[in-house]
């Protein structure tokens, strides 16, 4: 069996803090290509599977179910899913868990564990 490379994909329409993300996983060595439609998502999800989806829950374009279960009919194994929203949004936090995220974080939260939390997010699910 090949070994999977660590690789996400990061789903924001926020420029500045999507080069955040994509900064910090360049400073560790690590590969996460930031897409700003869920479209553009499925398409580079369909031509490399990514290991972990890091999704913005303040997009626009983000209908959390839908995403998973196109994931699930493009992905095996299926990512694991990080999403990150607005720490007074405790509704959608709480539906992205409910929808099947693996871990669902307020982006304040989200902004203190992306240094220590990156590398395992990304880390090939076994």
């Amino acid at each position: 069996m090949a070994s999977v490379e660590a690789y996400g994909l990061l789903l924001s329409d926020d420029m500045i803090f999507s080069s955040r993300i994509t900064g910090t996983a360049q400073a560790l060595g690590l590969k996460v290509n930031a897409v700003k439609s869920a479209k553009n998502l499925m398409a580079q999800a369909k031509e490399r599977t990514p290991t972990c989806v890091i999704v913005d829950l303040s997009h626009p374009d983000l209908r959390v179910p839908e995403l998973i279960g196109e994931l699930q009919d493009v992905c095996s194994p299926l990512p694991r899913l990080v999403a990150y929203g607005s720490h007074v949004d405790a509704a959608t936090l709480r539906a992205a868990r409910d929808a099947g995220c693996n871990i669902v974080l307020p982006r304040s939260a989200f902004v203190e564990q992306l240094s220590g939390s990156l590398p395992q997010w990304l880390m090939p699910s076994s």
